[in-house]
């Protein structure tokens, strides 16, 4: 069985702890988008484990972790959580493998990032800076370079300072310091004795899983609404994150998913510029921010916060073809007297969906609110629906009925433990 967890919002969602919570029962847990400008955070024990590019399975000791071919693969952070891993004892001998078809995120990547950003001045579009786009772009032009040519060492010393000797001359227009080519391959050859031993066909490795009849794991980075395609373009990520980036991202065919899970944070937060129809910025959103500790795991910027927006919920839901929902960080909301849920737009006094809206429209648009009681009491302790208070059952029940999707898990607290099974 092949099941997919994505987020149906603008990221932060807490899927990685729905990964980990789901991967004690996978026997594959699978990267097939973005780069290390994912960042999923586990707590086991009081123990955090951030994780940038290592899908969060890794943490059960049954589990194989594997980075498809449509990461873009920061070889200084990879190399960093592995060593991470392996200082805790967890053991990667074979169950950590990543494709040789990974494109790789080099240092003229990420001072590109900077220095596109840079020039764009008060247009900036809020990027992690990690060279991610960049990375990509290369990727469709035909200028990538991949894990397979760091392999054959020859040929990533021939393309690398090639392109870096390029990418040089564009750096220096921005007159940002140009790349040492010859530092730069002292530091990857030391990457490469590290990663070699993990480096593998992964296209082989799930199809033999699948006719093996496993359970695999799709994790998916990002969300929905940042989207290369579906987003409020060019406020987007650089890779597709909806499950349909699975066949090409993992090798995986896209029928061959037997389960879609959406992840759906209690309220909205969202990193970098763009609309964001119900944004606060009062002291509620102040407190949602501090309580819920929104602090991007991979820049450390505060996230912007609103209230749940369940029109662009919907959207997620329905072009993700979403089976189930997780509800995350509702013990946040505790406490809050009075709680409003976005249900849909208007512009100029009319009713507009989001796919109809670019983002020129939803930097406009109007959010139509229904409001509800909150509730005051600690809900991390809960573990049965029922013992919930009314008010935060009202609220659970009402997003279930107005996205039609059956919410499976909903959780109430950071803690691997802290959470409700209702279906």
């Amino acid at each position: 069985m092949v099941s997919v967890v994505i987020g149906t919002q603008w990221g932060d969602e807490g899927k990685g702890r729905i990964v980990d919570l789901l991967s004690e029962n996978a026997d594959f847990a699978v990267r097939f988008n973005g780069g290390n400008n994912a960042g999923h955070t586990i707590q086991v024990s009081g123990k955090k484990y951030p994780f940038h590019l290592i899908p969060s399975g890794i943490l059960h000791p049954k589990t194989t972790a594997v980075i498809g071919n449509g990461v873009v693969l920061d070889l200084e952070v990879l190399t960093s959580e592995i060593k991470v891993l392996e200082d805790d004892g967890i053991n990667l001998k074979d169950r950590f493998f990543i494709s040789e078809r990974c494109h790789l995120i080099l240092p003229y990547h990420k001072a590109l990032d900077l220095a596109y950003e840079n020039a764009r001045g008060e247009g900036k579009l809020g990027t992690t800076a990690r060279g991610i786009g960049p990375a990509y772009s290369d990727k469709v032009s035909y200028n990538g370079i991949r894990v397979y040519e760091l392999i054959r060492w020859a040929l990533f010393v021939d393309k690398f300072s090639f392109q870096t000797k390029i990418k040089n001359k564009i750096l220096k227009t921005f007159d940002v310091p140009e790349i040492d080519i010859k530092k730069e391959l002292k530091k990857f050859a030391g990457f490469r004795k590290i990663i070699l031993p993990y480096v593998t066909d992964t296209f082989a490795l799930l199809r033999k899983a699948l006719k093996d009849n496993k359970k695999i794991l799709m994790e998916g980075a990002q969300a929905v609404m940042l989207d290369l395609d579906f987003a409020a373009y060019p406020y987007a990520t650089a890779s597709n994150t909806i499950p349909g980036a699975i066949n090409a991202g993992a090798g995986i065919p896209s029928q061959k998913i037997d389960r879609v899970i959406g992840v759906v944070k209690a309220y909205t937060s969202k990193v970098g510029s763009g609309p964001f129809p119900t944004e606060l910025t009062d002291e509620i959103g102040e407190r949602i921010r501090d309580i819920g500790k929104e602090y991007g795991t991979t820049t450390g910027r505060p996230r912007r916060i609103g209230w749940l927006d369940l029109e662009a919920v919907k959207f997620a839901c329905e072009v993700s073809g979403i089976t189930e929902i997780v509800i995350t960080k509702i013990d946040i909301l505790s406490g809050v007297k009075k709680i409003k849920v976005g249900l849909g737009y208007k512009l100029d006094g009319k009713n507009i969906t989001y796919s109809s809206s670019g983002y020129e429209e939803l930097f406009k648009v109007s959010p139509v609110y229904k409001e509800f009681s909150g509730w005051s009491e600690d809900i991390s302790g809960v573990r049965k629906f029922p013992d919930l208070p009314k008010n935060c059952q009202a609220y659970i029940k009402f997003i279930e009925k107005f996205l039609g999707v059956k919410i499976s898990i909903v959780s109430v607290g950071p803690q691997r433990e802290e959470y409700i099974i209702l279906q």
